[in-house]
C-alpha cells in the first residue's frame, strides 16, 4: 500500500473492521516511514455494465458516481463517511440486482432517493443534472414538490 504523504509502500494495518454497509473492509493504516495514518477501503469488484441514455454500454464507475454526488454535496454540511456510506449503499443496491447491466437511470434514481434522505440542497443541485432542467419552471417544479413532502 502506498503512503498518500511520502508514497513510501511500507505499512503497517492498526485497526480493521466491516464498514456498516458490510460491503467494504476499512482498514487504518500506519506508513513505517513518516508514521503517519491513513485509511483505506478494500471492495469486491464486480463486473457490473452502465447502460447509458444513448445506448452505450460503459463499466460501472464508482468514482464517477463518488464525484457526482460529491459535487452536489460542495459546501454542504455532510460528513465524508455519510457520503462514502451513501455510495456504498447504492453499489451494494447495484450488485443486488439480478442482472449486470443497469440502466443509467437506476443509477441516478438511487443517488436522488439517498441524497435526498441527507439534504434537500444537495438533492437539488443533483436533480438539476439528473433530471436535466432546462427550464427555471422545471427546477422550481421540483422545489415545490420538495416543500409539498416537507
Amino acid at each position: 500500500m502506498l503512503c498518500p504523504y511520502c508514497s513510501k509502500t511500507e505499512t503497517k494495518v492498526v485497526d480493521k473492521r466491516d464498514a456498516e454497509n458490510i460491503a467494504s473492509t476499512r482498514r487504518r493504516r500506519e506508513c513505517l516511514k513518516c508514521a503517519k495514518r491513513f485509511t483505506t477501503y478494500e471492495r469486491i469488484e464486480t463486473d457490473l455494465r452502465v447502460i447509458k441514455k444513448d445506448g452505450k454500454r460503459e463499466q460501472f464507475d464508482r468514482e464517477k458516481l463518488k464525484q457526482g454526488i460529491l459535487k452536489s454535496c460542495e459546501k454542504r454540511p455532510i460528513p465524508n463517511d455519510a457520503i462514502e456510506q451513501m455510495i456504498s449503499k447504492i453499489e451494494v443496491t447495484l450488485k443486488g440486482k439480478t442482472t449486470s447491466e443497469i440502466p443509467s437511470k437506476i443509477i441516478g434514481e438511487l443517488a436522488s432517493k439517498e441524497l435526498k434522505k441527507k439534504d434537500k440542497v444537495a438533492y437539488i443541485r443533483f436533480a438539476s443534472v439528473y433530471k436535466d432542467f432546462d427550464t427555471i419552471e422545471s427546477f422550481q417544479e421540483e422545489v415545490n414538490k420538495l416543500i409539498k413532502r416537507g
